[in-house]
């Protein structure tokens, strides 16, 4: 029964046709879409526009696996067919974008270390554990969900030096953009990272080397994730203060 089931996830597996996906369209922001800007900003540029192919579908589709799960609140429930889409076709996206940063940036190794883990976990709970999607799926909405908001204040952010609607965008968009991320990476995902640490050291469905690695790369990322918008958020009312101080 195990066998006939791990054959039968590797069978459905949708990672190929997204990583192809993925793929083509960093390719078409690359040659195409952005194919007027600077050499430096073209695959930062085309990375932004995968990653708005990926962040709000990537959401949609693992609240689906969450709302749709028969056995709600079960962090370590075996992983359904909706988990496994949710899963490959995360994955595939940050294959892709891993791919862009070892091409084009290599020395950001925070990045690099960053993807390599998120895949870590993708994979391991997708095709070795087969169990415990419903947590790390539901942690997923809550750091996808700010994900277009990031994407086109990146974008803007890259042009404002170029273009006054650009930096106005980029300036709109700051401030609505810093307090989401915060309460969705520092406020809401810090309480459900806990609530999954504490459940699968409680249950024993998820193996130990499992749920122990999960936590140390999501416990990680939620650090820098804290930091990095700590950062913003000083940067901006730095600004303000500075503002504030030349109208007097």
């Amino acid at each position: 029964m195990g066998m006939e089931y791990a054959s039968s996830t590797t069978a459905s597996s949708m990672f190929l046709p997204f990583l192809a996906m993925f793929a083509a369209i960093y390719l078409l922001g690359y040659f195409v879409v952005f194919r007027r800007w600077s050499l430096q900003q073209r695959p930062d540029a085309s990375s932004c526009l995968t990653s708005l192919f990926h962040g709000t579908p990537a959401t949609l589709l693992a609240l689906r696996a969450v709302l749709s799960s028969p056995r709600a609140g079960d962090l370590a429930a075996p992983n359904m067919p909706a988990d496994d889409l949710a899963l490959d076709f995360s994955t595939a996206y940050f294959t892709v974008d891993l791919i862009h940063y070892l091409v084009f940036l290599p020395h950001e190794v925070l990045f690099v270390a960053h993807h390599l883990a998120t895949l870590y976990v993708f994979a391991t709970c997708r095709a070795a554990v087969r169990r415990g999607a419903y947590g790390l799926l539901a942690l997923e909405v809550l750091a996808e969900a700010t994900s277009l908001a990031q994407n086109l204040w990146t974008l803007a952010g890259m042009r404002r030096a170029d273009s006054t609607l650009a930096a106005r965008a980029h300036a709109a968009l700051s401030l609505p953009f810093y307090a989401a991320y915060t309460a969705m990476r520092a406020v809401l995902g810090p309480v459900w990272f806990v609530r999954m640490v504490k459940f699968y050291a409680a249950d024993g469905g998820v193996p130990t080397w499992a749920w122990a690695s999960w936590s140390v790369v999501i416990g990680s990322a939620i650090l820098v994730s804290v930091l990095w918008v700590g950062n913003l958020w000083f940067v901006y009312f730095r600004q303000r203060m500075g503002s504030n101080k030349k109208e007097q």
